[in-house]
């Protein structure tokens, strides 16, 4: 582990799906010799656990297979949008519980919000501890949609879902610039690592 890094710091990583946000974390958490801690698997953990009767907020898809082809683009961005902020207090446990372990941790995912990660950095430096945060921002459709043909191509083309993910990977790094939290292009991405550890240094 390098000694210039606090032992005990929190690194989050927000951005969209599809953006390479996964794949760049990991990388970081190498570096660092940071626990890596995906909140997809949270969030997952948390529907499972949870039924929609009396969890709404935390199950807005799951009577759609198809949400871009049942909801339209529009409603599905904000569905997830709606979702995420349902998953602020998780982010928060997630922190708390990661602080309370001498090991640094790099948490990563699409629902990570800057409200929860700006929260989670002030709560930690009241503790004299510290809590970072940076949003991986790709607005291109295209290129996003490249990435999941790429990372899935047994699924096919999904434009739609890519169309989703630009506009919410525009609408969190407005919201984390609103927040006065880094937001870092993903392209060109073999820069991605330098340019990453640099905005969390």
């Amino acid at each position: 582990m390098r000694s210039d890094h606090h032992p005990r710091d929190v690194l989050l990583i927000g951005g969209a799906s599809g953006v390479g946000r996964s794949r760049a974390a990991a990388r970081l958490a190498e570096a660092r010799g940071a626990f890596t801690v995906q909140f997809d698997d949270v969030v997952a953990a948390l529907q499972a656990a949870t039924p929609p009767a009396t969890h709404p907020s935390l199950h807005l898809f799951a009577a759609h297979r198809d949400p871009e082809r049942e909801l339209g683009a529009d409603r599905v961005l904000e569905l997830q949008i709606a979702t995420a902020q349902a998953m602020d207090e998780a982010v928060l446990g997630v922190v708390r519980n990661r602080l309370s372990v001498e090991v640094p941790a790099v948490v990563e995912g699409d629902y990570l919000t800057p409200a929860a990660a700006t929260r989670a950095a002030a709560e930690a430096a009241e503790q004299h501890r510290r809590v970072r945060a940076v949003f991986l921002h790709e607005g291109d459709p295209a290129r996003i949609g490249a990435n999941y043909a790429h990372r899935e191509p047994h699924l096919g083309p999904r434009p739609a879902r890519a169309a989703v993910s630009a506009g919410y990977s525009h609408r969190l790094a407005a919201q984390a610039r609103a927040h006065g939290l880094p937001v870092l292009d993903c392209r060109p991405y073999d820069t991605l690592p330098q340019r990453l550890a640099a905005a969390l240094a």
